[in-house]
């Protein structure tokens, strides 16, 4: 006759997930009637819920402040293991429900400026030739490093050598020049020529955010491309900002605060529609900085991914 197995004790001893589920709920609305309201439950199972897990516990995890509640340390150290565990749950359990129904579900890996600037406004096309795809964007500036358990099924990245298991299609190489608003080019006619331009305010990408760009490229860079008399003179110019974030520079310039660098890809539709003009025509063109789709191997032959993969490259023709 076969063992009956141990009691797991470290299962049993586990507080509900109804308890758990309710106690997220009222860190996150910081109310019991709230919180009541967004899992359809009445305020009284709230307040059992959360009492039981208190005595369980025994230790507080709210201090009651009127109609509000606040986490106590207790509370705080919960909510920040729990709402992950939760939320890592519902993920989970949305990829196999997903998994089971006519939708296909695609993970895209792209950066953020990428993902903002190039990606967002032209997914409503996609969707609409697509009604059986979803689509999964997981944006990052380290394409080396993916957390546990993301497998992208296509990246778009200028880092070839990505990972093994992965094609590579070279999709074009990159193309730098300044833009501004033809406003802003009006009030400063002096950024009609490189030397006006090298004495204005420049929005710079600082080397914490060039992963997601040309690693080597910047202000002082773009000016030596041009010409080796043409530095930006740091003691002598005020008027400088830097950022990682790109997408924060495009849309400082586009506030007419300055003058940004102007990755083609990125910011030729904005170009074309008239909203950011080019103050001169002269440009870096960088032959050896080329970003590439890289798609997972094992979903090469696969007829989503595969749509997918066609829609992309045809976008950067």
């Amino acid at each position: 006759m076969a063992k009956s197995s141990q009691p797991d004790q470290a299962l049993l001893s586990m507080p509900s997930f109804k308890a758990m589920r309710s106690f997220v709920a009222a860190a996150k609305y910081r109310n019991f009637t709230r919180a009541a309201e967004a899992l359809c439950v009445t305020q009284a199972a709230i307040s059992r819920q959360i009492r039981e897990l208190e005595l369980y516990l025994g230790t507080e995890l709210f201090t009651r402040t009127g109609r509000e509640v606040r986490l106590t340390a207790s509370g705080t150290a919960l909510f920040d293991a729990a709402q992950l565990s939760l939320l890592n749950i519902f993920q989970a359990t949305e990829r196999i429900r997903r998994e089971k129904s006519d939708k296909r579900t695609l993970t895209l890996c792209c950066s953020p400026a990428l993902s903002a600037l190039w990606l967002s406004h032209r997914l409503k096309d996609f969707f609409s030739a697509n009604p059986d795809v979803d689509l999964n964007v997981i944006t990052t500036q380290h394409f080396l490093v993916m957390e546990p358990g993301i497998i992208p099924d296509i990246f778009i990245t200028q880092t070839s050598d990505l990972r093994p298991g992965y094609l590579r299609i070279p999709l074009f190489h990159e193309v730098v020049y300044p833009v501004c608003t033809p406003g802003y080019l009006e009030a400063h006619p002096e950024l009609s020529t490189l030397e006006g331009m090298r004495n204005s305010v420049l929005l710079d990408l600082n080397p914490y955010g060039r992963s997601q760009l040309t690693e080597q490229v910047d202000w002082n860079v773009w000016f030596a491309f041009q010409s080796h008399d043409l530095k930006i003179p740091a003691s002598e110019n005020p008027h400088y900002f830097s950022s990682n974030d790109y997408s924060l520079l495009v849309q400082m310039a586009l506030d007419n605060q300055g003058v940004a660098l102007g990755w083609d890809h990125l910011v030729r539709h904005l170009v074309q529609q008239g909203r950011l003009v080019r103050p001169v025509t002269e440009e870096l063109t960088l032959r050896e900085a080329v970003q590439y789709l890289m798609i997972n191997e094992k979903k090469a032959d696969d007829p989503a991914c595969g749509r997918l993969k066609d829609w992309l490259v045809a976008q950067f023709k």
